[in-house]
């Protein structure tokens, strides 16, 4: 089976006759562009392919009518003139014969148009474009092992990295990646490429200590620096090999009494007036400074107290003058543990959606999200191309340094997995350090899980691998043509609050039964609903918990799938009727009952007041005569009971022993919706309110089991003597038979 890759998909927005007018003008300019919504990453006027990298789309430079291409019909490093290795500086350049500087002015030329614009080459006859920040990494940085190798992977994170910078709304990318993937270097050489050629700009480095940003600034950087040619090499000021700071700026001249008697005339040397440095790790560091360009390496390992959310907050603004983005972050990473910084870099990673954006146009950080799955980027699975070796390959194929890759990443990866299936917590470690999908990439440690972790992430791991979203529809549901208390309908929407995953057929939606004036469910016997609701629309700071509602289906004779959650809401919309109405209009399509918890009240009486009190279970371990006045009044559950606790735990366990993750025999579970099976995961019993979607689909379990709390009588009532006198009727008159 081949393996599918969707880290990027070359798409058609603009229309062809459009694309070709344009570049017949070279009209298309480099940045963000409204009218089509791409950003363009050509700086020459025209546009080839465009690139849909999760959801940035790329308009990269027109192929060229013709590319380099050597003799082994890949990337390598293109030859470097003799002179290099004489001329060190621009002072031994200025001392070389000018007679024979004048055949090398076309190759320098050369260099500084494809740092500019970049470069194409034939890869396996392909015509392959890099960036001028990856052109430089290949042909002028040296990394641990020499020159670096080129990658598909590094080649797509580059062209992503290049559209960041020329998107004037983005302050930079937040990448999500594996060990061992580069990032470090790459981010390094982007430094000292850009620092190279800015004047009066500074570019800092942070990691999860000050010990590894030195170590970065010590290690990579400078190297990279130091052997660059003299043409792309500034002055530099200080010592060759600095530990803080790599100033690019002309040395302090001390005037001699000699220079000033013989009235020697001094060349004017002018230097960039620009640094890179590193920072100890801390939430303020680089606080107050301007920065042209932050790299952010570990972001997602800062522990207590450090905090990168904070610190993203900070820094920030120290990229931007008002409105105006000035500078660039970097920032990558692999997670730690949620409680050991992963957490905070897994909020800030999901707020650099691109695809969720603000009416300025940019992401609730401002950074853009990137995630390259670990199979496209693992050392020893790339093959002499730079193509990932995704699967077993069937003739032989080698890798870069010419040994034999006999079996694909994937195989690799999998074998690995079974091997750890035993040890959770190491399998979990494995999954961050190295990721096939994002949820791989922060799976937490299972020390303090109270339900079966390896039955809930086999189910995550499912989901990934059959890409739930083709099963899970995201939508709202709405009143047909807008008049409420009639039928309901649902329409998708990517935006949507609701994701379902089954929807009941025509006959069995909008099953309602009105019963003295009151609306009862009419599908009560093929399941229910659980919601965790919510009375305020509003809090303080922002950050109420959401309202959950959750749909589980009983096992029943009607087309429908058995003991199977269908349905998943959680949000906090604008306002709590806008919430109320949402879960009302769930309950009257599907036409199942709701068990709600009652101590948040304002939804059960809102069901109440519009007639559907009839759709509100009561408690299931009480008898009605044992209710409370509100219980009989609104129905619904208390969550301060310890029993209730209890029982509401237990449904969860139990659901998840006999229904999620590997079932037997190739099946699995078909819960799709990995924000519950997540939150199911981190579940505490005594800190309940931090778990929306386990509270309502608990309460959901608990509704299809309703049996099973019933309570039972607690009369002793005595056992009833059946004993019939017995007679012989012989003769005339009967007489009673004695035992």
């Amino acid at each position: 089976m081949s393996y599918e890759q969707e880290l990027y998909k070359i798409i058609t927005p603009v229309k062809d006759n459009t694309l070709k007018r344009l570049n017949r003008t070279k009209k298309w300019a480099y940045g963000h562009n409204k009218d089509h919504d791409i950003v363009v990453i050509s700086r020459t006027g025209q546009i080839g392919d465009i690139y849909d990298i999760q959801g940035l789309k790329i308009a990269l430079p027109k192929t060229p009518s013709s590319v380099y291409k050597n003799d082994d019909n890949k990337w390598k490093q293109l030859d470097k003139p003799d002179l290099l290795k004489k001329v060190k500086t621009i002072f031994d350049w200025k001392a070389y014969p000018e007679e024979q500087k004048d055949q090398w002015y076309d190759y320098i030329d050369e260099e500084f148009k494809r740092r500019e614009e970049g470069f194409w080459f034939s890869n396996d006859n392909t015509p392959t474009y890099i960036t001028g920040t990856h052109y430089m990494y290949l042909q002028w940085s040296k990394i641990d092992v020499g020159a670096p190798d080129f990658r598909e992977a590094n080649r797509l994170f580059f062209i992503f990295w290049e559209a960041c910078k020329a998107d004037k709304r983005c302050y930079g990318m937040c990448y999500l990646k594996n060990r061992r993937s580069g990032f470090s270097f790459m981010s390094s050489a982007e430094t000292v490429n850009l620092a190279t050629i800015s004047s009066d700009s500074r570019y800092g480095i942070l990691s999860k200590s000050g010990a590894d940003a030195k170590k970065m600034f010590t290690d990579k950087v400078v190297p990279i620096s130091i052997n660059y040619p003299f043409f792309f090499k500034p002055i530099q000021d200080g010592m060759d090999r600095p530990k803080s700071e790599l100033a690019y700026r002309v040395p302090a001249s001390k005037f001699t009494r000699k220079k000033i008697e013989v009235n020697e005339k001094l060349e004017e040397i002018k230097g960039l007036d620009t640094t890179i440095d590193w920072k100890n790790t801390g939430d303020n560091s680089y606080d107050g400074e301007k920065l042209s360009l932050l790299v952010h390496d570990e972001s997602g390992k800062w522990e207590r107290p450090d905090n990168i959310l904070n610190n993203w907050r900070v820094t920030k603004t120290c990229l931007r003058l008002g409105s105006r983005i000035i500078g660039k972050c970097m920032m990558g990473s692999t997670s730690n543990a949620l409680d050991k910084g992963g957490d905070n870099f897994k909020r800030l990673y999901n707020d650099s959606d691109v695809t969720q954006r603000n009416k300025n146009g940019q992401t609730k950080s401002g950074l853009y999200a990137l995630f390259i799955p670990m199979e496209w980027n693992f050392e020893g699975f790339i093959d002499e191309y730079g193509r990932p070796v995704f699967t077993t390959p069937g003739g032989d194929v080698y890798g870069p340094d010419g040994e034999l890759i006999d079996v694909g990443v994937v195989d690799h990866w999998d074998n690995e997995v079974d091997g750890l299936k035993s040890d959770q917590d190491a399998l979990n470690e494995f999954y961050r350090q190295f990721p096939r999908t994002e949820e791989h990439a922060f799976r937490d440690e299972t020390k303090n899980s109270l339900f079966n972790l390896v039955k809930i992430y086999e189910q995550i791991d499912y989901n990934e691998g059959i890409r739930n979203s083709s099963v899970v529809n995201t939508g709202n549901f709405q009143w047909v043509g807008g008049v409420k208390d009639t039928s309901v309908i649902f329409n998708p929407d990517p935006n949507g609050r609701f994701k379902i995953s089954w929807v009941p057929p025509l006959n069995l939606q909008n099953k309602t039964i009105v019963k003295n004036g009151i609306k009862y469910p009419g599908n009560e016997h093929m399941g229910a609903f659980g919601c965790d609701s919510y009375d305020i629309s509003g809090t303080v700071d922002g950050r109420g918990s959401n309202g959950s509602l959750h749909g589980l289906t009983k096992f029943s004779m009607e087309d429908a799938p058995p003991n199977s959650f269908f349905l998943e809401y959680l949000s906090r919309p604008q306002t709590a009727e806008i919430f109320f109405e949402d879960v009302l209009m769930a309950l009257v399509f599907y036409g199942m009952p709701l068990l709600a918890e009652n101590n948040k009240p304002r939804l059960l009486y809102y069901l109440r007041r519009r007639g559907y009190r009839g759709f509100s279970m009561n408690r299931p371990d009480k008898i009605w005569n044992k209710l409370s006045v509100t219980e009989k009044e609104i129905g619904g559950i208390p969550n301060s009971s310890e029993d209730i606790k209890q029982a509401h735990a237990a449904a969860i366990e139990m659901y998840i022993n006999d229904h999620v993750g590997h079932l037997g025999d190739g099946n699995y579970g078909d819960v799709y919706f990995n924000e519950t099976l997540n939150d199911w995961a981190k579940f505490d019993i005594n800190k309940r309110t931090k778990f929306d979607a386990a509270i309502s689909s608990g309460l959901a379990i608990m509704a299809c089991n309703r049996h099973l709390y019933t309570p039972t009588s607690g009369k002793n009532r005595p056992k009833l003597s059946l004993n019939i006198s017995r007679y012989d009727n012989k003769g005339f008159s009967s007489k009673i038979i004695n035992k």
